[in-house]
């Protein structure tokens, strides 16, 4: 690690991801020649090529400037001077972030007075102010990533972007009496996909116990079959939506296809991941959101097999695998069936 973060090169690609796992994002970037190169904690620079999307990396952007530590005042005007010399062909959303680390946290109330600093030298007229209207919208995210002596303006097309929130840090809000964690890594992976499960769809649940994911199944409409050995919350196990089957995930077939398939079990990656491909070689399940455990070490690797088992033995289709914000040493797969 460097001891300090190393300016990003314009043209180049920036990425974020997790504290702890910017080898395994390099390694990614390697294995793909994207000659990656690690600029400090929870930041990596690299080649962009077309498609390129890691499963390690929370967001990318195509670096524009680096600006070493100035006052806020300098600083303002030359991060708004870059900002308003980009084409006018399109909105942009003003981001600002930090390097999800201590040290990156640290600066979080400067990153915010810098961006609205910005906002105010750029006109109103170029602005959206909705991210989550961006890819509709046709914009593209400007973004601000302010770690310790570095500050990096980047820019994506928010239909080629990762993620819409800042930093790729979608911060999910736990509702009301969800039991666990699980709820909000469900909630951030059903928020990048184009659609959600609709009311009446019927959704399996496997490895439900003790509910986090079957409880905002239902919260959408959805008819839950929840499959797990163990109980259920009480609220769930006499909701009428929700038909619990207390057996093994692995001996457990359904009835007639479903619409979705929902999978959080902590569980050997390559067994889930072959159970998930019996499920698409045998067209059980329309769409598939599932989370998958990581070894200590050897990810990249699993994940080929992972990536492989599922789409040449399950023939799932457009699979995304990506460690979102809420997982931790975990990744997030989706895929449909057509």
């Amino acid at each position: 690690m460097p001891p300090q973060t190393l300016p990003a090169r314009a043209g180049k690609w920036l990425w974020t991801c997790r504290a702890g796992f910017e080898p395994h994002l390099y390694e990614e970037l390697a294995w793909a020649g994207a000659e990656p190169r690690l600029l400090g904690e929870a930041l990596v620079e690299s080649e962009g090529q077309q498609g390129l999307a890691p499963a390690f990396a929370r967001q990318g952007s195509r670096v524009v400037a680096s600006f070493q530590q100035e006052s806020l005042e300098t600083l303002t005007t030359a991060v708004a001077q870059a900002v308003n010399a980009l084409p006018p062909s399109s909105p942009l959303v003003l981001q600002a972030f930090t390097p999800d680390t201590p040290r990156g946290n640290a600066l979080a109330a400067q990153a915010e007075a810098l961006r609205e600093a910005v906002r105010g030298l750029v006109p109103a007229g170029r602005l959206l102010e909705d991210a989550d209207r961006a890819r509709e919208a046709g914009a593209r995210l400007v973004s601000l990533c302010m770690a310790p002596g570095v500050t990096v303006l980047g820019v994506v097309h928010a239909r080629e972007a990762l993620s819409l929130a800042p930093g790729g840090r979608r911060r999910m809000k736990r509702a009301g009496e969800s039991p666990s964690r699980a709820a909000m890594k469900l909630e951030e992976a059903l928020d990048g996909l184009p659609f959600e499960p609709a009311r009446g769809d019927v959704c399996v649940d496997l490895g439900a116990a003790p509910g986090g994911w079957t409880q905002r199944l239902v919260a959408r409409g959805a008819r839950v079959i929840a499959v797990d050995p163990a109980r259920l919350m009480p609220e769930l196990a006499s909701n009428s939506r929700v038909r619990h089957v207390q057996e093994s995930a692995f001996a457990f077939a359904p009835e007639e296809p479903v619409d979705w398939l929902f999978c959080d079990m902590a569980w050997r990656p390559l067994e889930v991941a072959q159970l998930l491909a019996k499920w698409g070689r045998r067209g059980w399940a329309s769409h598939l959101v599932a989370n998958i455990k990581l070894p200590m070490k050897d990810k990249n690797p699993l994940l080929l097999r992972v990536r492989h088992t599922l789409t040449e033995d399950g023939g799932w289709k457009g699979l995304t695998v990506r460690q979102l914000y809420h997982d931790r040493d975990e990744v997030t797969v989706t895929a449909h069936r057509r």
